[in-house]
Formats: structure tokens, C-alpha cells, sequence
């Protein structure tokens, strides 16, 4: 499969919207990325996707967030989607790689995220339970990997002692349980 990494523009929303729907089989990962989008509060955002010559296949969301008591630029990575049919193709790590990147590009120190723990290392995250940095809800010690964050310049996550303060969307609780 060929395809190319774009920044989605608010045209494409709808396409986003399905990618999100297909990928996860049910609408609520696609009311969040329409909420967040949407959400001032989450802003600046970096909003990704994947396409397959005008078909998008995959959908990367980065939104903004602080840490209390620190300056650090950070964001956090909330949801990625890529269709069935383009799963297990390499589509959902050239993503986050490219998003990344972008991300450093505009000043972000770390990037965190919410997921499974054997996908999300492969791309270099890693738990943050080591260090002071605490999730906006509190994670259950049987599952507190799924915690993560990459550190993307010179920032020691040893000086940073605060907690994530996400959107007012995401913000909510239900989108830190399982």
C-alpha cells in the first residue's frame, strides 16, 4: 500500500470522523476527535492523517497540555486510527513518528499517552510510574504502564513534579477508564 502523511485541514473533517468510527467500530473515539477539535481549551492541536490516494486510512490526534507547576510544552496523543483494512501495515507507527517529529519541530518537550503498553514503546514511549508526572485521573496500579511519555529535547522528567492537565474534553472522566 502507498500512502502519504498529511495534516488534516477542517475539510476533512468528515473523513476524520469515519476513520475514527471504522477504526474502533463504534462512535465515541469519533465524538471525542470532533469534540476536541472543537475544544478551545485543547488547542494548539496537530491533527494527522494517512492517505491512501484520496482515501484516509488513518488519523493521528495531538492535543496540547500543561503540567502543574512547570513550563514544559507538552501534548499528549489522543486517539490514532487506522481503517480494518489497513491495519498491521506500519500505517499507525509512520503516524506517530510523523507527528512526533512535527511536534518537536514546534517546541514540544514531551508527549504522553494513554495506551497499550506493548504498542506504544515500539515507538518510544515509555511508562511514566518512574517519575512525579501524574495522569489527570489516577491510574490503578495493575495498569499504570498503559501511563506513558516521550521526552522529545534535553528535558530531565526527573525536575518535573505536577500533574497532566488535559482539554476540558478530554478532561472528562470517562475517557480514563477501560
Amino acid at each position: 500500500m502507498n500512502y502519504t502523511i498529511r495534516e488534516a485541514t477542517s475539510n476533512d473533517l468528515s473523513e476524520v470522523l469515519r476513520v475514527e468510527e471504522e477504526a474502533f467500530g463504534y462512535p465515541k473515539e469519533a465524538e471525542l476527535v470532533n469534540n476536541l477539535l472543537n475544544d478551545p481549551s485543547a488547542k494548539p492541536t496537530l491533527s494527522l492523517l494517512a492517505m491512501d490516494g484520496d482515501e484516509a486510512i488513518g488519523h493521528i490526534l495531538f492535543t496540547s497540555v500543561s503540567i502543574t507547576g512547570s513550563d514544559v510544552k507538552a501534548s499528549i496523543l489522543a486517539p490514532l486510527a487506522v481503517v480494518p483494512k489497513a491495519q498491521n501495515m506500519g500505517i499507525g507507527g509512520k503516524l506517530i513518528q510523523e507527528g512526533l517529529q512535527r511536534l518537536k519541530q514546534h517546541g514540544v518537550s514531551i508527549v504522553f499517552v494513554l495506551g497499550h503498553i506493548t504498542y506504544y514503546p515500539k515507538y518510544g514511549f515509555a511508562p511514566v510510574h518512574p517519575h512525579a508526572i501524574n495522569a489527570p485521573y489516577p491510574i490503578p496500579e495493575e495498569v499504570r504502564d498503559a501511563w506513558m511519555m516521550q521526552i522529545l529535547d534535553d528535558t530531565a522528567p526527573e525536575t518535573i513534579n505536577g500533574t497532566v492537565v488535559v482539554s476540558d474534553e478530554l478532561g472528562k472522566p470517562e475517557h480514563w477508564q477501560e
